[in-house]
């Protein structure tokens, strides 16, 4: 994933920690609605906790990903004027923040999908439509609050799951668990090669040592579920952020451009 496309927290202006609301919960220690900053937030955008923010009560951070929309927002949306010099923009640049993010994920999905070596008959429309969404990221705030991000994402999705298609035909019998209800699921040493699991609830889900190779993981809960051993191989649009709110270990396999989360190797 290109660079451009992971979040660079010292280039943005603390956008998810101010613009985003949570609820006190599992994954957050207190309540903050939308547009107020995090108590922890510092006044050089950084975070307070950074180095500790799931033993203090916020893995709900740790899992977030912005997918580079931060910087986006701050240094090219709004040329580096920040929320706290001039106010009169901040209702604007936290609304502003959200719509970039699903851009950027868009652009991460397709920049993925246009590599794989089985997608050939459709790179051409995934270059294209990376570029046309490349070009949506570059509008001024007015014409970004103004986009229907749905149809995007709805146009997008069609040309990635044709590419999944293409890059899962070669996993042999493939099963079905599009948006499933796999909360809890006891699937250890599952086969699961080429599933199809976009948009599955696997929360807290029993994968270890389950087969997910070439898998098309895409937009799957993954919170709490046990990847021990699993091999993901290859899995498609998997994102740093499900590992990072799943649970695994030195024996999982990852797919390549990931890293191994650190509470992980932690685990006893």
């Amino acid at each position: 994933m290109p660079g451009t496309l992971r979040g660079d927290c010292a280039n943005c202006f603390g956008l998810c920690c101010v613009a985003l609301p949570f609820a006190a919960s599992a994954d957050f220690a207190a309540d903050k609605p939308a547009g107020q900053p995090c108590g922890n937030l510092r006044d050089d955008f950084g975070c307070g906790i950074h180095e500790r923010l799931r033993e203090s009560g916020y893995p709900g951070c740790v899992v977030y990903d912005c997918f580079g929309a931060g910087q986006q927002v701050s240094q090219v949306t709004y040329g580096g004027r920040d929320w706290r010099r001039e106010p009169g923009s901040a209702r604007e640049m936290f609304a502003v923040f959200p719509v970039m993010r699903q851009l950027h994920e868009l652009l991460a999905y397709l920049t993925e999908a246009i590599a794989l070596p089985a997608a050939r008959p459709v790179r051409d429309d995934l270059r294209r439509a990376l570029g046309a969404i490349e070009r949506l990221t570059r509008l001024g705030p007015a014409e970004l609050l103004d986009l229907d991000v749905a149809a995007r994402r709805a146009e997008v999705s069609v040309l990635l799951l044709r590419a999944s298609e293409l890059a899962r035909k070669g996993a042999g019998r493939r099963k079905e668990h599009r948006g499933a209800d796999l909360i809890g699921a006891n699937l250890k040493g599952a086969d699961l090669r080429g599933a199809n699991l976009r948009g599955a609830y696997l929360i807290g889900a029993a994968l270890k040592g389950a087969d997910l190779r070439s898998a098309d993981l895409i937009g799957a809960d993954l919170r709490g579920a046990d990847l021990s051993g699993a091999d993901l191989t290859g899995a498609l649009f998997v994102t740093q952020s499900q590992l990072n709110a799943a649970a695994g270990d030195a024996a999982t396999r990852l797919p390549a451009g990931l890293s191994r989360p650190a509470h992980w190797t932690a685990r006893k």
